[in-house]
């Protein structure tokens, strides 16, 4: 009786029936939220320690963020690039000041980045390298997560994001990710970029081996060759530094951003660049209807000042360590392993115990939500306002579900 009174049931009955089978998501169907926590239809609290894939850095409904976005939707909405608006100058050159760049692209996607920092390296290629016209091509690591356009899943190494999707673009050389060796001998005359997440998130937080990120900059240079960091997941504060690059002292010569950008309001990305590079692009070359819009750019001009603070990327390295020392606790205890770097954990469930979906599945039924990849693996993101209590709940919670 008490089922029948249950709104979740039939909300995901409805999603299922009118919505393409694209996700396979948790049995939560969620109405509010605020700060590190979720209210579902039926009242009942999660917990967020996935923040919708680091898009939700600051939190949910931050305050800052809110009012930014009410006073500029009172104000104007969207123009188009056909014309300039009052908050797109702003937002750019402190996005660049805050990524040490000359020139920002926005866009809206963290695909769209990754589609504009492609593009942008075989126009560079051609235009600045000298590269055989139609020949460019550009090095990436099996494991890779950059996005799921056509394109894009040419070069992933995942067959459910690849299969049936062919014929596939070509211009790709895939190597071990963290293998400097391999990533060298794939270079040629031809090759014009180096794309990489400086962590891979979507394979399970995987740090790469230390020096390697020194490595892959060094290699780039000696062989003019740009090195681009997709930084659309591990960005923005994520893993205790405004980039996961910056923990090996390491520039790339593009930044691809996203998530964390647009607040958890809007969809905002953008990618960073110098003039020698960015320059290459002239007008009607490449381009965006709600790129760089007026509500985008007020949102995430404010998400780059609370960065430019730097108390999130504090928070995260104090929080982090805490998160990373009660995960430890749990190796041998029903985790394999654990990864990862600041507020980003990846971690390996005993097989013989359950897989990912399930952990996920028992750890939402104690009131945290988490997401399972590849197997027996989770990943915890939990947003950079989450409190020690907070980390200490979802890691109780997780212990107990571990224990069965």
């Amino acid at each position: 009786m008490i089922d029948d009174m249950l709104r979740t049931p039939e909300a995901i009955r409805d999603a299922e029936r009118w919505t393409a089978h694209n996700y396979h998501p948790l049995p939560v169907v969620i109405s509010s939220a605020e700060g590190s926590w979720l209210t579902d239809v039926d009242g009942r609290r999660y917990l967020d320690c996935l923040a919708g894939y680091s898009a939700l850095n600051f939190g949910h409904r931050h305050p800052t963020l809110i009012a930014a976005a009410h006073a500029q939707l009172d104000r104007l909405t969207l123009t188009s690039r056909a014309f300039n608006h009052d908050q797109f100058a702003d937002f750019c050159r402190e996005l660049a000041e805050l990524c040490g760049k000359d020139l920002v692209l926005p866009m809206n996607t963290g695909a769209e980045a990754v589609e504009t920092g492609i593009k942008v390296a075989r126009k560079w290629g051609y235009q600045v390298k000298g590269v055989t016209p139609g020949q460019a091509n550009i090095v990436v690591a099996e494991g890779n997560f950059h996005g799921r356009t056509t394109t894009i899943v040419s070069f992933s190494t995942d067959e459910d994001a690849r299969a049936d999707f062919g014929p596939y673009t070509p211009g790709f050389t895939v190597v071990p990710y963290g293998d400097l060796a391999a990533l060298t001998a794939a270079i040629d005359e031809n090759t014009v970029a180096v794309l990489i997440e400086p962590i891979q998130g979507e394979q399970g937080v995987v740090v790469p081996p230390e020096g390697y990120l020194p490595g892959v900059r060094r290699v780039c240079t000696e062989q003019n060759v740009l090195l681009i960091a997709d930084e659309i997941q591990s960005g923005l504060g994520r893993t205790g530094d405004t980039f996961a690059c910056d923990h090996e002292g390491v520039t790339p010569d593009m930044y691809l951003l996203g998530k964390a950008l647009g607040g958890g309001i809007v969809p905002v990305s953008a990618v960073a660049a110098n003039t020698d590079v960015l320059g290459v692009l002239r007008p009607g070359q490449h381009g965006s209807t709600f790129g760089g819009n007026p509500l985008a750019c007020a949102v995430a001009t404010e998400v780059v000042r609370l960065l430019a603070t730097g108390e999130f990327q504090r928070r995260s390295v104090e929080l982090g360590a805490r998160l990373h020392a009660g995960l430890r606790s749990l190796v041998g205890r029903g985790l394999v392993a654990v990864r990862g770097r600041g507020l980003w954990a990846g971690l390996d469930i005993d097989p013989t115990l359950m897989s990912g979906r399930e952990a996920c599945e028992r750890l939402a039924e104690r009131g945290v939500l988490a997401k399972d990849t590849h197997g027996a693996t989770i990943r915890l993101a939990p947003p950079l306002v989450i409190t020690e209590e907070e980390i200490d709940h979802a890691v109780a919670q997780l212990a107990a579900v571990l224990a069965g």
